[in-house]
Order: C-alpha cells, then structure tokens, then sequence
C-alpha cells in the first residue's frame, strides 16, 4: 500500500488531479448504485442556487445534483487518466476530460428520464372519480336511510367505496355516477 501513495506522489500534480478525480468518484458512484439497487436512495440532494435558476430539467430533474456531479467527475477523471499520454496539451487534455465529463451528466438525465418514465403509481386518489358512472356492489337505501356500496375501477385495481343517495333505492348492480365526494371512503351518486 506504501509503494501506491509513493506511486501517487510521484505523478505529475495533473494526473494526480484525474486519478484523484477518477478513483474517489468512481468509489462514491459505485456506492451510490448499490444504494440505488437496494431501493436504499429515497431523494436526490438537489444544488439549491436560487429557487427558479435551479435549471429543471422537467420530470422531477435538475442539472445541478450530487450525483450529476459524481458522474461527471467519473467521466472527467478517467478521461484525464486515459489521454494523459496521448493528448501532450494539458489545456486540450482538460477540456477534453470537461467535455466527456459533460457528456457523463447528459447520459445520466437520459438515463434517468427514461426510468422515470417505467414508474408507476397505483395510489387510489379518490378526488379523481367524480362524474365517473360506477356499478353498484351493495344495494343503496332511498334518501339518507343507509348506505350501500359502489365498485370504482381506478388504475387497473377496484375499490369499493361507502356510497348514498338523495333519490330512491338503487338496486345491485345498476350504474351510477359519482357526484360528490364526501370524505376517503364515502361517494354521493345518482342513478345514470
């Protein structure tokens, strides 16, 4: 292990910049993809500059974020390490390596648009089904005598939700519109 930091501080001040950049990032992205993997990242730690100069990317993605960051140091530090050799202008080597390391971070929102787009929510919001037509599940008594039950089909799953009427009795299995939400489990239809 001697010989690798003696190794290391014998390198040119540059190439210890890009290994520095190279071997720390890739350490933190690989932790943060394991994370990631295991469901462990709930929230990306947004840059907050000012609020509206945030530069949105849309779809909940911003520009500036930790891992934006990492991923263009990745880019930028292993492509110092890889050119060092081959590109002998430090100021070409390094907009090289920023160039790439720009290019890291526009992969990384594609990437991570497109996932976005895999997602799912499949939470019942029941503001969503008034003025829906619904069947009826449960007999519904006439004018505020009882209540009955309705099957509301929202997202590819059914719920049944608590329901009552002002008119008279719906038998089971009729159709019924949704027009009014009276609380989380509890709809005020009509006959449709």
């Amino acid at each position: 292990m001697g010989d690798l930091f003696t190794l290391y501080g014998e390198m040119p001040l540059l190439l210890q910049l890009f290994w520095g950049c190279a071997v720390v990032a890739s350490l933190i992205f690989i932790v943060q993809m394991v994370l990631t993997l295991i469901g462990m990242d709930s929230s990306d730690m947004d840059v907050d500059f000012d609020g509206a100069n945030t530069m949105d990317l849309g779809g909940g993605m911003n520009l500036f974020t930790i891992k934006n960051f990492i991923g263009f140091l990745v880019g930028f530090g292993w492509t110092g390490v890889c050119f060092y050799n081959s590109i002998s202008s430090p100021i070409l080597l390094i907009l090289v390596a920023f160039i790439v390391g720009c290019l890291f971070i526009g992969i990384f929102v594609v990437i991570f648009k497109q996932t976005k787009k895999l997602e799912h929510n499949g939470a019942f919001k029941i503001d969503e089904v008034k003025d829906t037509i619904v069947s009826v599940y449960l007999r519904i008594p006439a004018t505020g005598s009882g209540k009955g039950k309705v099957q509301v089909s929202q997202n590819g799953s059914v719920h049944e939700l608590d329901a009552f009427t002002d008119g008279e009795d719906i038998p089971s299995g009729a159709k019924v519109k949704i027009v009014e939400i009276i609380d989380n489990e509890t709809v005020k239809v009509e006959k449709a």
